[in-house]
C-alpha cells in the first residue's frame, strides 16, 4: 500500500470516473511475455486502449512478438533476447520507455525462484506522509476508524482464501512486491486468466512508468511456513500452483496522469487487471481451473453506510510482518476524500504494512455471496487503517476492455 501513496506495494529494491467512456491506458505483451514497458508522465505520452501491432499465434500455443514490435524495440536500443538476459536490468530512471504499447519483456524462466521472492520487500517502508498531508478533506470523509489487528489466515491459504496471491516485479530500485485476486472473466466462464491489483504495483504513476517481470504467485507459501523455513523450501512450496506471468496489464489513465508515491494522488483510480499465462504450462488449465475458483467484481457496490463489512486480505511485508504470510483484516467500511473531484474511497482499520497494497476487498453482495469490491491503494505513515477505490465506471472499463481483449483466445 501506499503511504498515502501506494502504500503497499514491498520492496527489496521498492516497489476514473469520467460519465465518457474513459480512455484506458494498457500495455501489451505476448502471451509468452512479461510485461516491461514504458512511462507515460501526462497527456500525449498515455497509452491507448488498442495494441498498435497484431499478435500472432506460434504453432506451439504461444504467441509470438509481431516482427514489427521487435523493430521498434531496436529503435531504442533492446534486443528482445538480450533482454533476456539480463538487459531488462539497465533501467534509465530519466528515460523510463515512454510509448507503452511498444515494449514489453519476455517471459525469463526461473526469475521467480523461491530466494528472489522471498527477498521482494515493501519499498515504502521508509517513507509516507502524515495524516495533515490528506489536504482534500472537501468531499465526504468519516472519522478515523480504530485500529483492527490483522489476523494471520488459517492454512492452507488455498483451502481458505484460493483466490489471493503475490504480485511480483522489478523497479529501477529493485525487486518488488503487492498482493492480488483471481478474478472472474466473463469472457471465459469458469477458466478466468484475470487477476486483480493495485494500478501503482503496475506502472509508478505520474513520475514513472511500467514495471518489469511482472508476475503472480497464487497461494504464495500455501502452508504458511517461517521465513526461515522458506530459506530451504523447494519451488513447489513456495509456489506450489505455479508462476504466472503479465502478457498484458492495464490500469486507468488517472492512475497514469496523477498517480503519485505520496499524498494519495491518484489513490481512487488506483487498480490495475492483469492477464496472465503459466511459466511452466498448466496442462491446459486456465488460472481459475488451476486454482478452483475466482471472485466476481462488483462495479455497483453499496453506498459506504450500507455496506455492513469488509475484508481485506494481502501479504503485509512492512515490519512488524515480513511478507511470508497472509493476513486479513475486517471491518465496517467508512468513507475517505482525498481530493474533492476524486470518488470518495472505502477506508478500514488495519494494521496490515507495505505489501498488502493491490490486495483485495471482498464484501457480501445482495445474493449473499463474497464479491471484490476493492484493492488496497494507501493507509498512513503510522500504519493503522486502509483505504481502497470504489468500483465504478473507469474500473469496469480496465476490466471489460483485457476481458474483450482475450476473449477470442
Amino acid at each position: 500500500m501506499r503511504s498515502i501513496r501506494p502504500p503497499f506495494a514491498a520492496r527489496r529494491g521498492r516497489s476514473a470516473r469520467r460519465r465518457t467512456s474513459p480512455v484506458l491506458a494498457a500495455v501489451g505483451l505476448a502471451a509468452a511475455l512479461a510485461l516491461t514497458a514504458t512511462a507515460c508522465d501526462s497527456g500525449s505520452d498515455t497509452a491507448s486502449s488498442q495494441p498498435t501491432a497484431s499478435v500472432p499465434q506460434g504453432g506451439d500455443g504461444k504467441i509470438q512478438i509481431p516482427d514489427d514490435i521487435k523493430n521498434k524495440l531496436k529503435e531504442h536500443g533492446i534486443d528482445v533476447d538480450k533482454w533476456k538476459h539480463g538487459a531488462w536490468k539497465n533501467w534509465d530512471k530519466d528515460e523510463w520507455l515512454r510509448q507503452a504499447d511498444d515494449f514489453i519483456n519476455p517471459i525469463i524462466k526461473g526469475l521467480w525462484d523461491p530466494a528472489r521472492m522471498r527477498g521482494a520487500d515493501d519499498p515504502d517502508k521508509n517513507k509516507g506522509v502524515d495524516d495533515a498531508d490528506l489536504t482534500g478533506d472537501q468531499g465526504v470523509t468519516d472519522p478515523e476508524p480504530a485500529p483492527v489487528t490483522a489476523r494471520a489466515v488459517q492454512t492452507s491459504y488455498h483451502a481458505n482464501v484460493p483466490e489471493a496471491g503475490k504480485v511480483f516485479f522489478d523497479s529501477p530500485e529493485g525487486t518488488m512486491v503487492c498482493s492480488a485476486t483471481v478474478v472472474e472473466d466473463p469472457a471465459h466462464p469458469g477458466k478466468s486468466n484475470l487477476v486483480w491489483t493495485a494500478g501503482h504495483c503496475v506502472h509508478a504513476g505520474k513520475k514513472g512508468g511500467w514495471y518489469r517481470n511482472i508476475a503472480f504467485v497464487p497461494s504464495y507459501n500455501d502452508s504458511g511456513k517461517s521465513a526461515a523455513q522458506l530459506e530451504s523450501a523447494p519451488r513447489q512450496e513456495v509456489a506450489p500452483y505455479g508462476v504466472w506471468w503479465s502478457d498484458w496489464a492495464q490500469t486507468s489513465d488517472q492512475w497514469i496522469e496523477k498517480g503519485g508515491s505520496t499524498g494519495g494522488q491518484g489513490a481512487s483510480y488506483d487498480y490495475a487487471v492483469l492477464h496472465v499465462t503459466p511459466e511452466k504450462g498448466s496442462g491446459g488449465k486456465s488460472l481459475e481451473e488451476t486454482v478452483g475458483s475466482a471472485l466476481p467484481v462488483n462495479f455497483n457496490a453499496p453506498a459506504v453506510p450500507k455496506v455492513s463489512s469488509i475484508t481485506a486480505t494481502g501479504y503485509p511485508a512492512a515490519a512488524p510482518f515480513d511478507g511470508q504470510k497472509l493476513y486479513q483484516c475486517t471491518d465496517k467500511p467508512g468513507r475517505l476524500s482525498v481530493a474533492q473531484a476524486d470518488p470518495t474511497m472505502y477506508r478500514i482499520g488495519c494494521t496490515m504494512t507495505g505489501g498488502s497494497s493491490g490486495g483485495g476487498w471482498v464484501a457480501t453482495g445482495s445474493d449473499g455471496k463474497p464479491a471484490l469490491v476493492s484493492n488496497t491503494s494507501i493507509g498512513p505513515v503510522k500504519f493503522g487503517w486502509l483505504a481502497g477505490p470504489r468500483l465504478g465506471d473507469v474500473a469496469k472499463g480496465v476490466y471489460d476492455s483485457v476481458s474483450a481483449k482475450f476473449a477470442g483466445r
